[in-house]
């Protein structure tokens, strides 16, 4: 078997969670080597100022300028786990659009320019709370996914969106319920939820979220996926994020036997019709 490499994720875009991440990665290299796979580990911020060889990757890059400089490897050939393609895809301003259009149930959301200060608004909601979002990776502050209250607020929001050069921010409505949180990976068993608030425990059809997320994944492009759902009161689900290779954290060991897995297939698909034939 080739070598192949692995990307870790910048920092930047691990907010509370830059452990986590680097584990859910290493374990996952840990398990290939074991399965007589060598793996060299790179890290997102030098993508594009340093070679990578390797004809296949598994990545957990999230920035901008990152998954431009992995198009540019995929255009090459490579094999890329998850696609750069998918990362993009799963930039909010991207995500809402696209399953919103593919009828998986998801909350009303407007995609806005930040400098449009007087575009869609809070009163347009008739709500008495909206979250605002930023437009493109899924936070790095605090203030990247806030509830507001009052148009002042959400033009607050706006206003310092803009300052940080964050373009496009996202309106969406606020959904009621029980939040569950999911993790799963592609052409395998693997699928794991839980309560992050469990208010009500409403009974609803677990069969169906499996159905919702992995629709979800399918039509975004993610092989290694996770993200959250809401059970409203009356047992209906409606998928509120998808994220490209979250730190599966509560079972980690698990999850990243099952990564490796996926990995070495595709690698070993790849070496057997690509590398052989050439």
């Amino acid at each position: 078997m080739q070598t192949i490499a692995g990307i870790k994720r910048q920092s930047l875009y691990s907010p509370n969670h830059i452990e986590n991440d680097t584990l859910i990665l290493m374990r996952t290299a840990e398990h290939l080597n074991n399965m007589g796979v060598i793996v060299k580990i790179y890290e997102e911020q030098d993508l594009g100022s340093i070679e990578i060889n390797e004809p296949v990757i598994f990545s957990m890059a999230q920035g901008e300028r990152a998954l431009n400089e992995l198009l540019k490897l995929g255009n090459e050939g490579r094999v890329i786990i998850n696609t750069p393609q998918a990362g993009i895809k799963c930039f909010r301003m991207n995500m809402v659009n696209i399953l919103s259009q593919n009828k998986i149930p998801f909350p009303r959301s407007y995609v806005l320019p930040v400098d449009n200060i007087n575009g869609i608004s809070f009163d347009d909601f008739n709500a008495r709370k909206i979250w605002v979002k930023r437009g493109d990776v899924h936070a790095v502050h605090r203030e990247d996914v806030t509830l507001v209250y009052s148009e002042e607020e959400r033009k607050n929001i706006f206003r310092e969106f803009n300052k940080r050069g964050i373009e496009y921010a996202v309106l969406q409505e606020h959904l009621e319920g029980d939040v569950i949180k999911f993790y799963s990976i592609k052409n395998s068993s693997f699928f794991h939820w839980y309560y992050l608030n469990g208010i009500n425990h409403t009974p609803f059809d677990k069969e169906q979220l499996f159905e919702f997320t992995s629709r979800s994944a399918e039509i975004l492009g993610l092989d290694i996926f996770g993200g959250d759902a809401i059970i409203s009161p009356n047992g209906s689900i409606s998928i509120i994020d998808i994220n490209d290779w979250p730190s599966f954290a509560p079972i980690r060991e698990q999850s990243s036997k099952e990564i490796a897995q996926l990995i070495f297939q595709k690698a070993k698909y790849f070496e057997e019709t690509i590398l052989l034939k050439s």
